[in-house]
C-alpha cells in the first residue's frame, strides 16, 4: 500500500503527468481514497471533494475544446461527444495511461478486493488529480493536462455522438425550420435470408445521400452518413 513515506513516489507520478506541484498536499489528497482515510487515518483528507471539483473543471475544458474545434456540429451532438469523453469508461482509460491506480492510497479492504483496478475508483481519482492541478497551477495547467488525452480519444466514427447518423443529420438540418429530412426505400433485392436494401435520404425533395445495407434501418443510417460526408463533415 502506498503511504508516500518515500518522496520518489510523488516525484515519479509528477514526472508522468508533466506537472510539478508547488503544494504536494494537493496531490496526496487527490490520491487518498476514503477507505484509506477511514481506516485509522482520520487526519487525512480523502479525494471526494477534489473529485467534485474536478468533474466540473473537466466538463468545462472538454466543452470548450469541442466548441472551438467542431464549429459546425449542433448542441445536441456536442453534448453527446462531451459525455463520451468525461464518462467513467473514458476516464479509466486516461488514468490507465498514467498507471494512476498504482499510486492510490487505499484501505485494506479495497486493496484486497481489487480496488486499485476498479474503474469507478480510478476515474474518480483522475478527476481528483485534475482538480489538484487546477488548484495548484490554475486553469491553463489543468487544460494542458487534459489535452494530453482528449484529442487522441475522439473517434467520431465509433463514438456514440455520430454512430446514429440519422439523429446527427436531423439535428443539423433542424437548425433551419423550413428544411425537412425524409427517407425512402428505392430498391430491395435478394432472397429472403439475404436481402439487400437501398434507401435515399431527402432534404425537402432533393436526394442528398444514398445507402445500402442488409436492413432497412441500416440502409437509412448509411444514407444519412453519406449525406453528412457530402455536407463536409469529417467522418
Amino acid at each position: 500500500m502506498k503511504d508516500f513515506v518515500h518522496k520518489e513516489d510523488l516525484a515519479e507520478l509528477q514526472e508522468k503527468i508533466g506537472y510539478t506541484f508547488k503544494r504536494e498536499a494537493y496531490l496526496e489528497q487527490a490520491l487518498t481514497h476514503s477507505s484509506y482515510a477511514n481506516e485509522g487515518h482520520k487526519h487525512l483528507r480523502n479525494n471526494e471533494r477534489l473529485e467534485f471539483l474536478g468533474d466540473s473543471v473537466l466538463s468545462v475544458i472538454v466543452a470548450r475544446y469541442l466548441f472551438l474545434n467542431y464549429k459546425d456540429l449542433p448542441e445536441g451532438v456536442l453534448t453527446k461527444m462531451r459525455a463520451s469523453l468525461v464518462c467513467e469508461k473514458a476516464l479509466d482509460v486516461f488514468a490507465g495511461e498514467l498507471g494512476l491506480g498504482d499510486y492510490l492510497r487505499l484501505g485494506k479492504g479495497e486493496e484486497m478486493t481489487g480496488g486499485r483496478q476498479r474503474p469507478s475508483i480510478i476515474a474518480d481519482a483522475f478527476e481528483a488529480l485534475l482538480a489538484a492541478i487546477y488548484l495548484d497551477g490554475g486553469y491553463e495547467e489543468a487544460q494542458r493536462f487534459v489535452m494530453r488525452f482528449i484529442p487522441g480519444h475522439i473517434d467520431i466514427e465509433k463514438s456514440s455522438p455520430l454512430s446514429d447518423y440519422k439523429t446527427a443529420l436531423q439535428e443539423i438540418v433542424q437548425q433551419n425550420k423550413e428544411e425537412k429530412v425524409s427517407y425512402r426505400l428505392v430498391d430491395e433485392h435478394g432472397p429472403d435470408h439475404a436481402k439487400v436494401f437501398t434507401s435515399e435520404v431527402l432534404l425537402n425533395s432533393n436526394v442528398i445521400g444514398t445507402g445500402t445495407a442488409s436492413s432497412k434501418k441500416q440502409a437509412e443510417q448509411n444514407a444519412a452518413k453519406e449525406a453528412l460526408r457530402l455536407m463536409g463533415y469529417d467522418l
